[in-house]
């Protein structure tokens, strides 16, 4: 089994780097061969441009997707984006681990899902969902927070932390076909001393030990919604995107 850790935060020295190296020695331990992609050790550019490709399908104007689907039959992209893609392939296991920077991820881990899930590779019309081109492959947040586990409670100031990670759970990776995983969540590092940090981390390593006994998160099948992309009308919302009734700020 094979396990990718992408490790997005620009202090080595970091608590974010504490629990990249905590699950790798914890999965290496369960029988994993263990990848890390260090996103700022190793000047994975951030920005998708014109540069991703080795050969413009359009020289004349720069649409991305159009420029990924070209590039994907051959995969003739950036050295960094074929070196992110072909160590994704090989994972059975993907863990991003991140801090939580205005309610989303670092601008670093952007660019690695913009680049690295490209059009024609990591999706494509016709593999979504359950249908998606990671089947049977698993995935994970783990992620640290500036602010304490209440803030993101369903009436907390922030707002539900499941709808905040929808973004990431569902519109990349459930999307992409993996069986996603909870998050593990690092709340309020900075405030919770030495010891606290200390037992976040055995929680952490026991969290991983567990992982190939854990259920994945539910989303709705392609075959839940109807023509019209919507839920069919027998079909109850399970996850926290879709709902019926009227919006509340839109």
């Amino acid at each position: 089994m094979n396990a990718l850790i992408v490790f997005a935060h620009p202090e080595p020295r970091s608590f974010n780097a504490a629990m990249r190296d905590e699950a790798a020695r914890t999965l290496a331990e369960q029988g994993y061969s263990v990848t890390v992609s260090d996103l700022y050790a190793e000047g994975f550019e951030a920005a998708a441009g014109p540069g991703d490709v080795l050969e413009r399908a359009n020289p004349e104007r720069f649409d991305l997707g159009a420029e990924q689907l070209a590039a994907a039959e051959t995969l003739a992209y950036a050295p960094d984006i074929r070196r992110e893609i072909d160590r994704l392939f090989a994972a059975d296991l993907l863990i991003l681990q991140f801090p939580m920077w205005w309610f989303s991820v670092p601008a670093i881990l952007k660019g690695w899902i913009d680049r690295v899930f490209a059009f024609g590779v990591a999706y494509d019309f016709g593999r979504t969902w359950d249908r998606g081109v990671f089947r049977g492959k698993r995935a994970m947040l783990s992620f640290t927070t500036g602010a304490p586990a209440n803030v993101f409670e369903p009436d907390g100031r922030s707002g539900d932390l499941e709808r905040v990670l929808w973004p990431l759970h569902g519109g990349v990776l459930a999307l992409c076909g993996f069986s996603v995983l909870r998050p593990f969540t690092a709340w309020a590092v900075p405030w919770i001393g030495d010891q606290g940090r200390a037992e976040v981390l055995a929680r952490y390593r026991r969290r991983l030990q567990s992982l190939d006994e854990e259920e994945p998160l539910f989303f709705h099948r392609l075959a839940d919604f109807g023509e019209d992309h919507r839920l069919r009308p027998d079909v109850e919302p399970g996850t926290p995107a879709q709902h019926r009734g009227p919006r509340k700020h839109l």
